[in-house]
């Protein structure tokens, strides 16, 4: 006869109360795996802190805040980014014909209430509420959040918002308004990061489309280990150059100009 798992507590955080450490967060055989805490607050002090020891908030109306932590992780290292061959050739014509335009932080507020609004599959509204909208537009203030914006024509059709610490970006959500769009603002942000020295995008949970894009689960642990040297590091300029491009759309001439990529751990 097997003996159940007792059910464990989740801790309750007051505001300015430090995280449980990662490893206390419920584990396969809890309710939801992944949650670490309850309650706390969304401020600018409390987000860095949380992200720079690899937790998150997630929530929904109604909720109290919730901290999470996933044991495996989703990661996307820059140099396994998939660039289709299409998308590639719908870049580069864009380019060519003065379609496209990649701005950065032009428009955060823009993007943050358009991931908001935007449906997800298997999803009854959305973990976006008000307070993290705020929240977020504090962090991007603070010089911690930042929007990556597909222009097409002129118009805002696509786009996406993460965080940024030292060496480290989080990615949080993206939106389209266009096809394809959402992916163009994804591989603008690795290109960046590539030209930067950034070499991991966090991706918190798995999804189809992550992995067909290149990202892969990796044990929290080996996470942990990767993030703590990079968010101690310095924080590059955010400032978007069409050079950024061109890792890929034009390989041959890039590799002398980009910055390389300090290398992360290997991947367990």
């Amino acid at each position: 006869m097997t003996t159940p798992t007792p059910q464990r507590r989740l801790p309750w955080l007051e505001p300015g109360d430090p995280f449980p450490p990662v490893a206390h967060a419920w584990g396969e055989h809890d309710p939801v795996p992944g949650l670490l805490a309850a309650g706390g607050a969304l401020d600018v002090p409390t987000l860095v802190q949380a992200y720079a020891h690899g937790i998150f908030p997630w929530f929904g109306h109604d909720d109290p805040i919730l901290w999470w932590s996933p044991d495996p992780r989703m990661v996307l290292r820059v140099d396994d980014f998939k660039l289709q061959p299409s998308l590639r050739k719908e870049i580069r014509t864009a380019l060519r014909r003065g379609q496209l335009h990649i701005r950065i932080d032009s428009a955060f507020e823009r993007v943050i209430h358009a991931c908001a609004h935007t449906p997800r599959p298997g999803q009854n509204g959305s973990w976006i509420v008000p307070e993290m909208v705020a929240a977020y537009t504090a962090l991007h203030r603070a010089g911690h959040a930042h929007s990556v914006e597909t222009w097409w024509n002129g118009e805002l059709v696509g786009g996406l918002y993460c965080v940024n610490l030292g060496r480290m970006v989080f990615g949080e959500s993206m939106f389209s308004h266009r096809s394809n769009a959402s992916k163009i603002a994804l591989a603008a942000l690795v290109a960046a990061c590539r030209a930067w020295g950034v070499p991991l995008i966090d991706c918190q949970q798995n999804t189809r489309h992550l992995a067909s894009l290149g990202a892969r689960e990796v044990p929290r642990a080996v996470f942990l280990a990767q993030v703590a040297p990079l968010v101690e590091q310095p924080t590059p300029r955010w400032h978007w150059q069409p050079e950024h491009w061109q890792a890929w759309l034009d390989p041959a001439t890039s590799m002398a100009a980009a910055a390389p990529a300090a290398p992360p751990p290997p991947l367990a």
